[in-house]
This record gives structure tokens, sequence and C-alpha cells, in this order.
């Protein structure tokens, strides 16, 4: 197969349609779809489903992408090994609970970008595990590692929550104690739709079942501060809410782990030296955003 026709294959299925394929590849989308079809028709089977809503890969489609990818991979070697540089392109799809996805992963891809202009994001923050082997994102950020699958994971770093509650809320109900929590408004994951036991918070605190729950963390994050009760609040939101304070801080804390995990195939260009700046990324982002919170909780102290 020609590798010139392998490279569109790869764009066009990352993009998921083929205007956005010829934007970044800068040829005419019924040039890519002629491209499409000579490879369609070398490979004996269909590699893409067509839709109004774009294209989606077949089985064979998944099949040739891994052999795809690795000729990229050695490509892009052959070329930075040629120019002393490494340069990173294409759309990358990182999948991701939408707390980091929209508290921390904002100013990771933006600064990724300005040091690689020709890299693309997707940001598929949804609350549940995507399904790697079926290519739903090409990086995924998960809080229990994955052991099962063939899968790269590593560890990005832990992070810190505790409960906390809005200063009005707090001025109503007056001191909050261990015991009180019990008849307090609590806000937390919708029990039945928790799809990482490590998400289930208030039990781990040993609190009842939330008053008001969402399967969000963001729209939890909401509630918190609009003033519904108290929750479970990760430290690096808390910058964004400064009208939110720590409940019982000594004792009601909990601590996590953020994992990056990618299918073992996924290791062209550009997936492993994005996961590697990505997983730099996050841990700088996270460290930066719960120093600020831990001054503001020692100014409050004080």
């Amino acid at each position: 197969m020609d590798w010139d026709d392998l490279r569109i294959f790869l764009n066009v299925a990352r993009a998921g349609s083929l205007t956005e394929a010829a934007r970044v590849l800068r040829l005419d989308p019924a040039t890519l779809s002629r491209r499409i079809k000579r490879l369609e028709r070398e490979a004996g089977a269909a590699l893409f489903l067509k839709s109004p809503q774009g294209y989606a890969l077949t089985g064979a489609g998944q099949g040739l992408l891994p052999h795809a990818e690795g000729m990229e991979a050695q490509a892009r070697a052959g070329t930075a090994a040629l120019t002393g540089t490494e340069r990173l392109a294409g759309r990358v799809r990182i999948g991701a609970p939408d707390g980091i996805g929209t508290h921390v992963l904002p100013r990771v891809c933006t600064a990724l970008r300005a040091a690689h202009p020709e890299l693309r994001f997707d940001i598929v923050a949804l609350p549940r595990l995507l399904d790697l082997s079926r290519r739903e994102a090409d990086l995924a950020i998960t809080i229990s590692a994955p052991v099962s699958g063939r899968l790269v994971v590593r560890r990005i770093c832990d992070y810190g929550l505790g409960l906390a509650a809005h200063r009005d809320w707090l001025a109503r109900h007056g001191p909050v104690t261990r015991a009180s929590l019990r008849e307090a408004d609590r806000v937390g994951y919708i029990p039945d739709m928790i799809f990482d036991p490590e998400l289930d918070h208030l039990a781990e605190l040993g609190l009842g079942a939330p008053d008001i729950a969402s399967n969000s963390a963001n729209l939890q994050w909401a509630l918190i501060r609009a003033g519904a009760g108290v929750g479970v609040v990760h430290d690096f939101m808390r910058p964004e809410a400064p009208e939110l304070v720590p409940v019982l801080p000594g004792i009601a804390r909990l601590s996590r782990s953020f994992h990056l995990v990618r299918h073992a195939d996924a290791d062209g260009a550009p997936f492993g030296a994005v996961a590697d700046l990505l997983a730099e990324g996050i841990r700088a982002e996270i460290s930066r955003l719960e120093a600020i919170a831990a001054a503001r909780d020692r100014d409050a102290q004080a």
C-alpha cells in the first residue's frame, strides 16, 4: 500500500470527516475521497462507514489502523533522526472525566498547541469510561487503573478532595460537626450512575446518600456553589470558587490518582509523544491549582 494513501487514511480516521482531514492536509476533499476509495480497492474491503455525521472506521479499518500508525511512527522517527527535532502534528482525541476535562485540560492543551501548532485535540468529557479498543479516544484519563485489555497505563499524579460548602450555607447552618453532617443537605453522585467505585465519595466518608445528586462532577460543583449543601470538591477546582469553604478539613479528606491510558497499538505519532507531554502538563497544572487552594486555606486560618 502507498504510504501517502495510508497517511490520508490516518487523518480521515482521526478527524472523522473528509473536510477536517482535507484542512489539516491542505488537500481537496474530493482528492481525499478518491484516495480512500483507491485504498479500499487495494484492501478489498470498506474502511469507513459514511454517514451525515462523518466517517467512522469499519472492522477492516480498525484492523488497518495500528499498521498505518506503525508506518507513521517509523516515518516520524526517520524525520526526527535526520533533522534532530521532533515535529508533532495530527489530531488526538482525549477522553477524560468532566472535572479534569473542564478545570485542567484547557490550559494544558492550549500550552501544547502553542508549542506544537499542528496538533489538534478533541476532548471528550463524559461521565463514563471510554472504550479505547473501539477508538472512542486515543488517550484516556482515568481514576482507577484499568486491569484488562491491551492497554498501556501510567499513573500521572495524586490529587486531593474534601468536603466543602458555600460560606452562606455554612452561615445559615452553623458549625458543621461529624454528627451534624448526617442531617445536612448533601450533594453527590447519583448512586446507580457511579461508573467508577473511586467516585463513591460520600460512602467512603461514612455519609448517607445525597439529597441532591448528579452524574457530573461539574454539576455537583455548581450545586455546591449555589448553596445546595455540602459535598466533595476537587482541590484543583477550588481556586475558581473562592466562596467555597472546606468543611472538616482535618478528617473529611480523600486522595485519588489520575492515570493516562492508551491502547497498546496506539504508540505511533503523535500519541506516544503527546502522552508524555500531556502527563507532564497535567501534573504541573494540578500542582499549581492545589497550591493556590492551599495558600487560600492558610490565609483564611491566619
